[in-house]
Order: structure tokens, then C-alpha cells, then sequence
């Protein structure tokens, strides 16, 4: 199954300022969610993002907010993105099909977002380079869970190639030049 940029929407859930320091690798994963929501703006992909309790732990990373939007990003308190009302309203009005996760922490809110996504009958791939958490090994668990569940594990790299497929698309010039470096 390969992901098509017709039914794609990106959940870039909870990449919280205040949180970030705690978090392995935060500086790669903030980047490569740039480097998502980049993409995702170039090929025509929606996105949405999510903040975890915003008012007692903040909002998402000042550049990462900016290229989001911040109309497009909701704040919830169940752990689960798609659990909140305001935030699956915004999720559901693109009518897509493919879900692609980033975001943290990958064992809780990331985790339970593809589970949840998953049980709507949504198609739903996790880019293993653009999730994160406290703990590695928390990542790597809740990898194999989501698999295990059905998600599907990709890179970032998977996501614009399949999403371009073909290296005469209008918008491989750009993808070749801007995001392989």
C-alpha cells in the first residue's frame, strides 16, 4: 500500500516547546517535522497539528507552529489527537483517507492517536524519523505496537517519494533540490 498525496492528511501531534527538552533526539525530530510539514505544503497535503494541554505545558515549536499554521493546530486533553472533538472536526473536513503521524511522545499521544486512527478504518502511517520520546526505547516499543496494530512504518523519505512517484512530477525538481541535502 503506498501512500498517495490525494488521500493524505499529516497529524503532527504535540511538538511542544516546553516539552522539547526532555525529549531524545528533540532537535532531529523537530526537523524532520519541518521537513513533513514542508513536503506536505509542497505537494498540496493538509495538516493539523495538536498541543497536549496547552495551557499548563505550552505551544508547539515557534517554527514548526509557523509553517503549521496556528489556525490548524488544537489543543486537547485526551491523549489521543482524533479523541478531541475540535481537533477530529478540523481532521475529518479533508475526507482523507491516509493518516501520516509525527509528533511525540511516540509511546502515549503518538501511539494512541494510530490506534485510534486505526479503529475509525483510517490507513495510517508513522514516520519512524519524525517521532519521538523521553526514552528511545519507549519509541521503539511503541513502534512495534503500532505495527503490530496495523499502522504502517515509514521515513520520511518514503513519504515524499510515494507521494511524488515519478521523477518527471512537477514537483520533483523541487523535492530533489530542497528536502535531499
Amino acid at each position: 500500500m503506498l501512500m498517495d498525496q490525494e488521500k493524505s492528511i499529516v497529524a503532527v501531534i504535540d511538538v511542544q516547546a516546553r516539552l522539547l527538552p526532555g525529549v531524545h533526539n528533540n532537535q532531529k525530530l523537530v526537523s524532520n517535522c519541518n521537513w513533513l510539514v514542508r513536503l506536505a505544503r509542497l505537494m498540496n497535503v493538509p495538516v493539523v497539528g495538536s498541543e497536549q494541554y496547552p495551557d499548563g505545558l505550552g505551544h508547539t515549536e515557534e517554527g514548526l507552529q509557523e509553517l503549521v499554521g496556528p489556525d490548524n493546530i488544537y489543543g486537547k486533553d485526551f491523549f489521543s489527537c482524533i479523541d478531541d472533538p475540535g481537533f477530529e472536526k478540523a481532521f475529518q473536513a479533508y475526507d482523507r483517507k491516509q493518516a501520516i503521524l509525527c509528533g511525540m511522545e511516540s509511546q502515549a499521544c503518538v501511539m494512541q492517536s494510530a490506534i485510534r486512527l486505526l479503529e475509525s478504518g483510517m490507513d495510517v502511517f508513522v514516520v519512524a524519523d519524525a517521532i519521538s520520546a523521553r526514552d528511545p526505547y519507549d519509541t521503539e516499543v511503541a513502534l512495534r505496537r503500532m505495527e503490530q496494530a496495523g499502522a504502517r512504518i515509514v521515513t520520511k523519505e518514503m513519504v515524499g517519494f510515494e507521494w511524488i512517484r515519478r521523477s518527471d512530477a512537477a514537483q520533483f525538481k523541487a523535492f530533489s533540490k530542497e528536502f535531499l541535502r
